[in-house]
């Protein structure tokens, strides 16, 4: 039985690369009586070829491989086996290797998650119950176009965005930078967008495709101690909201994201901390930030809501921030009941450990490695100041279960990552799950909950 549901999937993959040739890339030989032409041989570089190579290697070792193992097994050696792939991504330009990236995991050709996440890790936040609290950033997939992919695999959450109202094409190019020494990024890419419209209607798909899905087959989780799930299906769906560039009326583009893209989120995020768009960080500002978040609120509170009430709102906030601007943040905050905060977007600084690098000099926001004590600072500041009563989301630099850990000691409920992502590649998040499961044992917690804001309980 597991031999032959590993071999199942390993020929859904195959199926799903075979038919996603386009047929336009063949050309058929006509009967002998008429002249023969040959193939159209499409032209690889030496990059191409390089990642054709190992992805058939990938298959052939797959194959030999699957007929011997459980289903447990083989999900653990797809993820493994991804590590091989992230050198020949490593050598393709960071912009492009990102479109890949999304290409591949909305067309399904990652692996997918089938082991129960450790029960220690599952928590409810926001009534919405998650499997575990690992999620992924938004700017990774900001037009929503391979949610069930990455959902798929393992993340407890996904965050899409930023979305815009009208499509914009963002900063000039190239606008990403790796610093990979460094395991960092700098990226300025403003808020390149499809828009509204586009995302709504993927969004849209998605949803009807669940929902049909509920109907037509039996839970999937009747065999499951911890149920969980959003409006995305297994995962939770956040959506993460930004304004246009040109807009000089930022609470009504706000708005127009709220209208859209509500009905299909689990959380709403207010993205006010961009470096990359002008004027975006002075709505962190006391008065400012307050009268966005009301106007917002006062938005999607104002439309029909069923039994589970609407979304909950969050604000993502900047690292660079004074002790004064954390206090009017936390204020507000507190003063509007806002639903959570995401500590912290991408740092306009530049830490002693990156300057040596000429590509320091580009403008942009920094990730990665070189984020994680900054953010983490101002997560336990926020802590505080919240006095533990709103849940944090802790963002920047995490690439270990022990860097997450380090996060949900200092106050996060939930733990977002994009750059250690970047690098580490799927087989990474299975990993981070399994280590962070060790360090909560290791401290005698019996749930996330438990350990969030440890440091100062």
């Amino acid at each position: 039985m597991a031999s032959r549901a590993s071999r199942r999937l390993l020929n859904d993959y195959l199926l799903k690369r075979v038919t996603s040739i386009p047929v336009s890339s063949v050309r058929h030989c006509s009967s002998s009586s008429s002249p023969r032409i040959a193939p159209k041989i499409p032209h690889f570089s030496k990059k191409g070829r390089l990642l054709t190579g190992a992805t058939i290697g990938l298959v052939i070792a797959g194959g030999a491989y699957v007929s011997t193992v459980d289903e447990a097994t083989f999900c653990g050696w797809l993820f493994n086996a991804t590590t091989l792939v992230n050198p020949f991504f490593a050598l393709l330009d960071a912009e492009f290797a990102h479109k890949l990236a999304v290409s591949a995991a909305a067309r399904g050709w990652v692996p997918r998650e089938k082991r129960p996440d450790p029960s220690v890790l599952g928590l409810e936040v926001w009534g919405r119950k998650f499997s575990n609290p690992i999620g992924l950033a938004a700017g990774f997939d900001k037009n929503a176009e391979a949610i069930d992919g990455l959902l798929g695999l393992g993340f407890g959450f996904v965050e899409v965005g930023s979305v815009t109202p009208v499509p914009q094409v963002g900063n000039p190019k190239p606008r990403i930078f790796r610093l990979r020494q460094e395991g960092a990024i700098i990226n300025r890419c403003g808020f390149n967008s499809e828009g509204i419209v586009a995302v709504a209607k993927r969004l849209g798909a998605q949803h009807g495709k669940r929902k049909l899905d509920e109907t037509s087959s039996a839970s999937s989780t009747l065999n499951h101690d911890f149920k969980h799930g959003g409006k995305a299906g297994p995962g939770i769906l956040g959506v993460n909201l930004g304004k246009n560039k040109t807009s000089e009326d930022a609470a009504s583009d706000y708005v127009q994201g709220v209208h859209s893209l509500s009905q299909y989120s689990d959380y709403l995020v207010i993205n006010v901390s961009s470096p990359n768009t002008p004027g975006l960080r002075m709505l962190q500002g006391r008065k400012q930030l307050k009268d966005l978040v009301k106007k917002i609120q006062a938005a999607r509170d104002e439309m029909q809501w069923g039994e589970e009430g609407p979304p909950p709102l969050l604000v993502k906030i900047a690292p660079d921030l004074s002790k004064e601007d954390l206090e009017d943040i936390a204020a507000v905050a507190l003063a509007l009941r806002l639903d959570g905060l995401i500590i912290s977007n991408t740092t306009i600084s530049r830490p002693d450990s990156v300057k040596k690098y000429p590509v320091a000099e580009e403008t942009g926001g920094l990730s990665g490695k070189p984020l994680l004590n900054l953010s983490t600072n101002i997560l336990k500041e926020m802590f505080i100041l919240t006095r533990g009563k709103i849940p944090l989301i802790g963002c920047g630099g995490v690439f270990s279960g022990e860097d997450a850990y380090k996060k949900i000691r200092a106050g996060a409920t939930l733990v977002q990552l994009y750059t250690g992502f970047a690098y580490g590649g799927p087989a990474l998040i299975p990993r981070i799950k399994a280590e962070l499961a060790e360090c909560l044992e290791r401290d005698g917690f019996k749930s996330i909950s438990e350990a969030v804001g440890a440091d100062y309980r």
